[in-house]
């Protein structure tokens, strides 16, 4: 296998064994990404000459023997949205195109603690609206499986960059299901941990009671040692927890006997791809044929998560993106007559198509006379969506869906109907409105082109839903899958 398809856990030992140095490690993806990257698309902003730059030193501190940290040394790629300092950060919108950061997320500063070495930021759909990357400003990215077809949303920059091997793993976001849906639609593992766990402070916020960053990787054993770097209480973001003493390595564990499993009724239904269904089932009996303990369970109020998430995520997006208004960031228009004219043509120029129809449709949810019809309602209704799940973790251990409801699908199929662009996240948006962690990992393939198996757990519990994954990893091989470019 090519070196630039091998997964983070295999690179690390070759760099500590001295088999290859980080700098040319840096240097050989460095020219991968030359070879694919004007087909997959899947970075914004290279970081060549600093990524070299900065190999170099991890090198010298190598054999010096100062750093032997499990991603010391390892090329990766950040989510345009992750602040970084002096590098630019644009959400894929022409409103942020030259905003260049004087600080450092605090997420890309614990990967520097851990000198991993950043090779770039990668495309999104603007300002993290949308499930297929194809409203970035920039440009659209393409599925490495099928040029033809989109990688997902929104953080299929960095999917498409992990699966082309352009990145031996990366960091995306996740509002309502942009983690795993991208992670499913290009083969790879994505995991949105517990909302809380790991710290949004310098990710530029869509909606902040829903965004959540997390790892994109080749496998398991690669997504618990990202978690165990990006994990800890941070006093610059108010909704971080402390949850100390946590070793993710230690729930790569290949054994589910006893576990209880819960199949998750309304995920099965109308508008999920027959191939997909069969994939997710054929894995029930992997994991009852290995000592676990398989039963269906119903969550009532599924059918009006999508919705209510939509109204509240829009709502959070106006709130959030009102700064954006030619004053105090960004883009500003250059003829106007007076400060409304500013503010309109500013606006209107410097948003997408979709940034601004959310944005319409969330101010409408929160102006007098709606918000109690709309937004108040939508939030008791997250509230028995949470309620759904708490009821279902007293008999389970963890509970099983499809990531999505297809393959991933061609560009500009579900561009002009906002609402078929919508249900792909159908399967994901739940586990957002309550908060929960859930991972994606390749469990199929269909017409050659990947299939996700979504585990859901209970708070804070990301080593059981590790634990199950890793187990199906370990016993099947549709994880050692790579696509040919």
């Amino acid at each position: 296998m090519e070196i630039y398809h091998l997964t983070a856990h295999e690179i690390r030992d070759k760099l500590q064994n001295k088999e290859i140095s980080a700098k040319e490690l840096t240097e050989l993806i460095l020219k991968r990404m030359k070879n694919v990257e004007s087909k997959v698309g899947a970075y914004v902003y290279i970081n060549d000459e600093n990524a070299v730059s900065f190999a170099e030193e991890v090198d010298n501190r190598i054999h010096a023997g100062e750093i032997l940290s499990d991603l010391v040394g390892i090329p990766m790629s950040l989510k345009d949205n992750i602040c970084t300092e002096g590098i630019f950060t644009t959400c894929a919108s022409k409103i942020l195109e030259n905003f260049i950061p004087p600080y450092n997320a605090t997420v890309t500063k614990m990967l520097y603690e851990q000198k991993s070495i950043l090779l770039g930021k990668t495309n999104m759909d603007e300002f993290a609206m949308g499930s297929s990357t194809e409203t970035s400003v920039f440009k659209a990215t393409k599925n490495p499986w099928d040029l033809e077809r989109v990688p997902g949303g929104s953080s299929g920059g960095s999917a498409a960059a992990v699966a082309a091997g352009e990145a031996f793993f990366s960091l995306g976001s996740d509002t309502g299901g942009s983690i795993r849906q991208p992670a499913s639609f290009c083969g790879i593992v994505g995991l949105k941990p517990t909302y809380g766990l790991v710290s949004r402070y310098g990710l530029i916020a869509y909606a902040s009671s829903l965004d959540q960053i997390g790892p994109l990787t080749k496998d398991v054993e690669d997504c618990a040692l990202v978690l165990n770097a990006i994990v800890g209480h941070d006093n610059m973001d108010s909704t971080s927890v402390s949850f100390k003493g946590v070793d993710y390595k230690k729930a790569l564990i290949n054994d589910v006997e006893g576990l209880k499993i819960g199949i998750l009724k309304e995920y099965f239904e109308e508008g999920v791809d027959e191939d997909i269904k069969k994939a997710i089932f054929d894995s029930l009996k992997l994991f009852e044929s290995m000592g676990a303990i398989v039963e269906e369970v119903s969550l009532p109020h599924t059918e009006y998560a999508l919705s209510a998430y939509y109204i509240i995520a829009s709502s959070e997006c106006s709130s959030n993106l009102a700064r954006f208004d030619g004053i105090r960031y960004g883009y500003r228009a250059k003829n106007y007559d007076s400060l409304k004219d500013l503010f309109i043509k500013t606006r209107t120029e410097g948003f997408g198509e979709e940034v601004k129809r959310r944005i319409m449709l969330g101010t409408f949810s929160l102006s007098l006379g709606y918000y109690d019809a709309y937004y108040q309602k939508a939030l008791k209704v997250r509230t028995l969506i949470k309620q759904d799940f708490e009821k279902a973790f007293k008999n389970f251990d963890v509970l099983i869906a499809p990531t999505t409801p297809s393959v991933a699908f061609k560009i500009g199929e579900k561009i002009n109907d906002p609402l078929g662009m919508y249900m792909s996240d159908v399967c994901t948006v739940p586990i957002n409105m309550a908060g929960l962690p859930a991972i994606s990992i390749p469990c199929g393939f269909k017409d050659g082109l990947p299939i996700g198996l979504q585990i859901i757990g209970k708070h804070f519990d990301e080593s059981t839903i590790l634990r199950v994954a890793y187990t199906f990893e370990q016993n099947t091989d549709y994880h050692k899958k790579r696509v040919k470019l």
